[in-house]
């Protein structure tokens, strides 16, 4: 019984630094959202984090009323589900049109859709005993998939060697929470709560990494990129001057142009073409003259 008592009051204990280190995770994006907010650009962020981030608060808060004395995780994800929501509303207004659109579609088919058929079967299809664990372990493969999200941002420093859109506040509190919530579910004999959290500190630790690696990398990376597949160099054109000083005498110049029609060089060819045979009459008609 004491043993019991102890494994509660450390699991209580756990759960309050999980839910203070979770806002912080939570809020660790806010640099980010202000950064869009006054550049008027997702630039090079994505959603797909925060859309998943969401949909596992939702499902977290429908286990933690199913389950008993679990007010640690209503607090928590109560919150989470508040903030993600507000992250998603900015992400909307200030996306390109296909990122808009593209948002929205995962919303409704992920928060919206998704969601409602989980609460529809595990409400109406399964028994009460068993429905809390149905639900654990959904909201466990759910989890992976929110610590798996942050996977294509990893790819993209890889590839950029830049860290500009991975932010190290948000690894690092990710890492913590997650090592929390492990202590948290350990204690409480919920091995849904502690599993996925041993994949997100992996996850967490790969993260870190890779900012030590790559922190001093060129910012602005991978929109130079973009800039650079847009930017076409501009076309050089040879065309044929007639100079005024010598009247059979021609000379070819480079001339650089944004915009042109590939027919000006044959057309200048023939005009010089055409003085050149003037200038020959004049000179056979000033030949033939009487001196």
């Amino acid at each position: 019984m004491t043993m019991m008592s102890a494994h509660n009051h450390l699991a209580f204990a756990f759960g309050i630094l999980g839910n203070i280190i979770s806002f912080m995770v939570f809020l660790a994006p806010i640099p980010t959202f202000i950064r869009i907010y006054k550049r008027k650009s997702t630039e090079g962020f994505q959603a797909l984090p925060y859309l998943v981030a969401l949909f596992s608060s939702m499902l977290w808060l429908y286990y933690a009323f199913l389950k008993k004395n679990a007010i640690l995780l209503i607090t928590v994800n109560s919150f989470g589900c508040v903030i993600e929501i507000i992250y998603i509303i900015i992400f909307i207004t200030y996306a390109p049109r296909d990122a808009r659109k593209l948002t929205c579609k995962l919303f409704l088919a992920m928060n919206v859709a998704s969601f409602a058929l989980i609460l529809l079967v595990t409400h109406f299809t399964v028994n009460d005993s068993l429905r809390a664990q149905v639900l654990g372990w959904i909201c466990v493969s759910v989890s992976v998939s929110v610590f798996a999200a942050p996977l294509s941002i990893v790819a993209q420093v890889i590839r950029t060697k830049s860290v500009e859109f991975m932010p190290f506040n948000l690894s690092f509190f990710l890492t913590l929470s997650a090592i929390m919530w492990f202590a948290y579910g350990l204690f409480l004999g919920d091995i849904c709560i502690a599993l996925p959290n041993v994949l997100g500190f992996g996850l967490g630790i790969v993260q870190m990494l890779l900012y030590a690696i790559y922190r001093n990398g060129r910012k602005g990376t991978v929109m130079e990129e973009k800039e650079k597949e847009q930017e076409l160099p501009e076309p050089l054109k040879n065309v044929v001057v007639v100079t005024p000083v010598e009247a059979n005498s021609t000379s070819t110049v480079q001339v650089e142009e944004a915009h042109g029609n590939g027919n000006e060089s044959e057309q200048a060819n023939k005009v010089g073409v055409e003085e050149d045979a003037k200038q020959q009459q004049v000179q056979h008609s000033e030949s033939d003259c009487p001196v």
